[in-house]
Order: structure tokens, then sequence, then C-alpha cells
């Protein structure tokens, strides 16, 4: 027997829909990339231009399950991108802007997008990839016509593209398990991997969100997600603000202190979520400048480890709550929040402070649990560590197009990569990180694509790229060579090997030369020997 209850389809367009029919006049807020200033809207608005977008989006061709790329900031005009493509069924493809051209080139490839939407800061970024786009048929720069930049693409403005544009077109009105988003994950190795959400996902993700021990947030609050949308939904805050009517506030591409500053105090922000980077800029910027947060009430801190100096300021100094949060792409993103059990209502001070810096519990809709190499389940005693695994509805069964091959195990498990441990309240913390990616500034940088350059450089045997603690990034890499037979490369004529092949960003701090990596019993070089070997070491930058 089977409940008599509505086959209510599980989309997004419903998030939108329920935001401009019950808080159409509650703002979005954006710092303009062009300009700087405050640009305001409205949850009606916003839907009335995604449909827009909608119907400029059909008559390009674009049809149920197509990909629409984005390379863009927190806006409002992301926003009407992202609801006017998923409202018909096409995929939203969010783009991390901070990869190198030819990384964005093969996911765009490999994604098959048709269309690419994008801010002007990311013009010469998109040229730079021109070439090795294969299937973009149109650019559209986001932008007024006023500040229409001259570019080589052939581009088309966002505001005349949506211009005049019907806003009867149809949304939904297709399976809820029907492909939503698209956001691309680095591994150790092999290229990147796309993780498909689906509309069902998605709002169920959503609404794991919305509950007190998670983000919390209601119609009351003013939300600034900090962590953007390239980053898997902006931890899904996208959807949650819409879906409880909160006002959002969008920091467009200045994330300087001051500016963050800005925004919480002159906007009344209630809640902000992003990675410890952004905040430890904010704490700075208050601290030189003896200024308070009275509006603030929680930060959501997530993308690495909160530093516990972090952590104590926003509590100790500016009475703010921090909800620690792990996630992954994968999770789409959300997996544990760091909300204190009932246990610890009683606790003290310092007690709080310790629990906090750990990765928090799973919430209503994410099972997490610890097993050892064989795959037997460790106990919840906070001691023994093993591997975590995770499954739920929003948890990713497999990578786009197969890569990757099985991801689950027989039981519907899917393993993290990580290390970690549980105690008697399922609170998770990491122990060590079974991948070799390095974590800077909440980002992953793949150690495997700055080992491969290196050792193309002929007075290079053998390179091993580490993450090595750094104050303000978390973590930073460090190039370890070991020089050819007879050979004396210089510092810099490695870095220089490297110079165009990656991102900026992800160039090594520091390169040290040593006469053998060590390898392990397959060949492969012993990453954990290196990190005992340097352990001791500090980065010149630090």
């Amino acid at each position: 027997m089977q409940g008599l209850m509505q086959d209510w389809q599980m989309t997004v367009d419903k998030v939108l829909d329920h935001a401009a029919h019950n808080h159409g006049s509650r703002e979005i807020v954006t710092r303009s990339v062009e300009t700087g200033e405050f640009q305001r809207t409205n949850y009606r608005t916003l839907r009335q231009r995604a449909k827009q977008v909608s119907s400029a989006l059909l008559d390009e061709g674009i049809k149920l399950g197509d990909r629409v790329a984005t390379l863009a900031w927190n806006t409002s005009r992301h926003m009407e991108a992202w609801f006017g493509t998923m409202g018909i069924g096409a995929v939203l493809h969010t783009v991390n802007p901070r990869l190198h051209p030819d990384q964005i080139a093969w996911i765009a490839n490999h994604a098959e997008d048709r269309i690419l939407i994008f801010d002007t800061t990311f013009l010469p970024l998109v040229e730079a990839a021109k070439s090795q786009l294969e299937t973009v048929e149109k650019f559209i720069i986001m932008c007024d016509p006023e500040h229409m930049p001259e570019n080589s693409l052939g581009a088309v403005n966002f505001e005349l593209w949506i211009d005049g544009r019907s806003t009867d077109v149809e949304w939904g009105n297709f399976d809820e398990q029907t492909a939503c988003g698209l956001c691309y994950t680095s591994g150790t190795t092999g290229n990147p991997k796309g993780v498909l959400y689906s509309h069902r996902s998605n709002v169920l993700h959503t609404m794991i969100t919305m509950g007190v021990d998670t983000i919390g947030m209601g119609a009351n609050d003013t939300l600034m997600p900090v962590v953007p949308m390239f980053h898997a939904n902006a931890w899904g805050l996208a959807f949650s603000c819409p879906a409880t009517g909160a006002k959002m506030v969008m920091p467009g591409a200045d994330m300087s202190g001051k500016a963050i500053y800005e925004l919480l105090d002159k906007e009344k922000v209630t809640i902000t979520a992003a990675v410890p980077t952004v905040w430890l800029m904010l704490l700075t910027y208050l601290q030189e400048n003896d200024l308070k947060l009275p509006y603030l009430k929680k930060v959501v801190i997530g993308g690495s480890a909160v530093p516990e100096k972090i952590l104590r300021a926003f509590e100790e100094d500016y009475d703010v709550e921090v909800f620690h949060a792990w996630g992954m792409t994968e999770l789409s993103p959300m997996g544990s929040l760091g909300a204190l059990p009932p246990a610890l209502a009683d606790a003290s001070h310092d007690e709080k402070i310790a629990y906090k810096l750990k990765q928090g519990r799973p919430p209503f809709g994410v099972e997490l649990k610890i097993v050892d190499d064989e795959g037997k389940e460790l106990p919840r005693d906070g001691k023994a560590s093993g591997r975590l695994l995770c499954r739920g509805p929003a948890v990713s069964k497999a990578y786009f197009k197969g890569d990757g091959g099985e991801v689950l195990d027989d039981d519907g498990w899917f393993d993290t990569g990580d290390v970690a441990n549980l105690d008697e309240h399922s609170t998770m913390q990491i122990t060590d990180r079974a991948k070799d990616v390095i974590k800077s500034g909440g980002e992953w940088i793949s150690s495997i694509d700055i080992e491969n350059f290196a050792v193309g450089h002929p007075k290079v045997a053998n390179a091993a790229a580490i993450g090595i603690y750094h104050p303000k990034w978390d973590e930073r890499p460090l190039l370890i060579v070991q020089p050819a037979p007879g050979e004396k490369p210089s510092k810099e004529e490695v870095l220089q090997q490297l110079e165009g092949k990656i991102a900026k960003w992800w160039t090594p701090d520091d390169v040290q030369f040593v006469d053998e990596i060590p390898l392990g019993a397959t060949g492969k070089i012993n990453k954990l020997k290196l990190r005992e070997m340097f352990k001791d070491y500090k980065l010149p930058t630090a």
C-alpha cells in the first residue's frame, strides 16, 4: 500500500517561485563588479529577469540537459543566469575562475558547454582560453551596456541579450531527477571530475541547510554568501536564501577586509559564510580600525580548518557565534557543522572552543561513518581514526560521463578520501587527508600538476609538491626537487619552468633540493615520508 499524497516534483524553479510569491519585496543587494556601487533588486524582479534569461536561452536553441557555463562573482545577475538556466531543465555549469586558462578550456570542453556567461573581470581569462574552446557557441558578458568592454570574442551584452524577452516561459514540468548543476572538483590524479547535481538533490540539500543546527536562516535574516557561487552553489545559500526569504547581500568582486566590513555594517548582515582566509583579512581590518560587528550573529567557516585565533576572535571579541563546517563538492557540499550538542550546553568556554575546532556533526540527510582498511566500521569513541565514508540524498553516486569509475561501495557509501574520527555525539574531526592536493585559502591546488610540469625541466629528475603550514593561507605548496645527475638547478630556474602552465596562485612558495625523493613500494612518491622530513620547515612567506 502506498500513501495518497501529491506527486510534487522537487525542482529548483519552485524555490524562486516561492521567494517571488511570498517574499517578493525582500531585497538582494549587490556590489557592482563594474563600479563598486550598491545595486538593489528583489526576489520578484529577479524571477522576472531569470524568466527573460530562459527565453533568451530557448531562442539560442538551448534545450533540456544542455550545459550553460558561468564565470562569475556572487551577484544578482549571476542568480538570474542561474535560475534562468535551471528553470528550463538546462544544466548550469559554474566554472572556477581561479583555474589556469588551459584547465578552464579542458573543463568547458568536457562539459560540452554551449554558452559561456561571465563577468567583465574575467574577459582576459576567457580570451586566453578561447582558441581551445571547442563547444562554446556564444559568449555573454554580464554588465550594463555602457560598461561593455571591447573584446575579441564577438560577445554580446547580458542586458541587451535579455532586453524585451518574454517572461511567459514554463519552468519545471520535468522529472525531479533531471540534471540541474555541474561543478568540477580536482583530484590527485588525472583530470578534474564533474559532479552533476539533480533538482531533487539541490532541493533536499536546501532543506538540510535551513535547519537550526546547520545554517538556520529565516526570513528576518540578512545573509551574505562570501563563499563563491562556483564553490558548490555557495554552500547551498543560492537556494536556501530565496527558500526562506532571507535578504541577500552579494559582495561582487571586492573581497578585501574593508569591503566585506562595509557590507556587513551598512546592510546589517546577520549571517555570513566563507573560508578562513577571508575572515582573517576582515579581523585584521577590524582590529586596525577599532571597529565592531553589532549586527552579525553567526559566521559559517569552512573550506579548510578554522584557526583557533579566528574562532576566539569572533566569539570573544565580537560576540559572533562560529559554526565550523566541513563538506565536499560531491556532498552538495554540506557534510557536517559545529553546532554544540546538548551534552556540552553547560561546558566551560574553553571546552566549547575545543569542540568547535572540530568539523561538527552531520545534519539529518547526511550519514557518516569511519572504517579501517578492510572496510570494518570503527567505534565512535573520538580516538579511532579511519577512512571517512558518507551517503545521503545529496551525495554523488558517480562522476559526470563515468569518470573515475565506481565511486560507491556495495552498500552505497562514498569514500571522501579523508581520514577522521567520530565521537559519541557523532562529532567528526579530520585527522589526516588521504588526498595529495594542497588546500590553500580553502581552495585545492593539485600537487600532481605542479610536479608534472617541474619534472619537465631538463635539470630535474623528480619533483614532489606538499602542503606546508601557512598562518594566512592554511597551507602553501613547497616544491621538493631531486636534480638530474650532474645538474644543479636553481630555485629560479625551476619556478620559471612553471610560469604560464599553472595558475599564478598555485606557484610554490619555495623550492628545496634533496639528493633523492623517497618512493613507496609501488614506485609512487612517498608523501608521508616527505611530510615527516619537512615537518619543522617554515616557508619564507609565513
